[in-house]
């Protein structure tokens, strides 16, 4: 019983301090967790580099939240999402070259090429994927369905998409015409990266 209290301890210290610490460092984009870290300000859960654009980016947060409510009818868990203007904050970040990315329900990083309602929005049915089908379980879903699904239900105005997105875009629509918004989630929920 002595030589437990020792492994409990490294155990909570790995897992409390190393790994977070380890996932700061090699995975950027988990740092929208504590953006101010990052050198972005932010007013609630809007996060800019720029203040002087924080109005542009409160304006493209409410715009997307408003559309998830109306399109799906639910409303989100106040997502934070950090806004960047300049290439150094989206690196800071670990965009590379994704437009935006989306950490479970953590949180989401728009890049500088990505400031426009429909990209918001894309990123915001990811935290929407998250909340409904849980964070971990995104792992095991085909991009198809992820993919497929913000793409096209976030009134993605561009009519082709580069491959594979188009692929996913399409497989998602002739998947969703079958099971409409009622059954979406439930529907999701049984989609597994190894079927159908």
């Amino acid at each position: 019983m002595p030589r437990r209290a020792p492994l409990i301890k490294r155990t909570l210290i790995l897992f409390g301090v190393v790994v977070p610490v380890l996932a700061w460092v090699l995975v950027k984009p988990v740092r929208v967790a504590v953006p101010a870290l990052n050198g972005v300000s932010c007013v609630e859960q809007v996060c800019v580099d720029q203040v002087d654009r924080l109005g542009e980016a409160q304006a493209l947060y409410r715009e997307g939240n408003g559309f998830i409510t109306e399109r799906f009818g639910v409303e989100l868990k106040q997502p934070r999402v950090v806004f960047c203007s300049l290439p150094a904050c989206a690196e800071g970040f670990g965009l590379g070259a994704r437009s935006a990315v989306t950490v479970g329900t953590v949180g989401t990083v728009i890049g500088p090429k990505a400031w426009k309602p429909y990209y918001v929005r894309h990123e915001l049915i990811h935290q929407l994927q998250a909340d409904k089908l849980g964070s971990v379980l995104l792992l095991l879903k085909p991009s198809w369905l992820l993919e497929g699904m913000a793409y096209a239900l976030s009134d993605d105005p561009r009519p082709v998409l580069a491959e594979p997105w188009q692929g996913y875009r399409a497989q998602f629509g002739a998947w969703y015409g079958k099971a409409g918004r009622d059954a979406l989630w439930e529907r999701a929920n049984a989609v597994w990266v190894w079927g159908r």
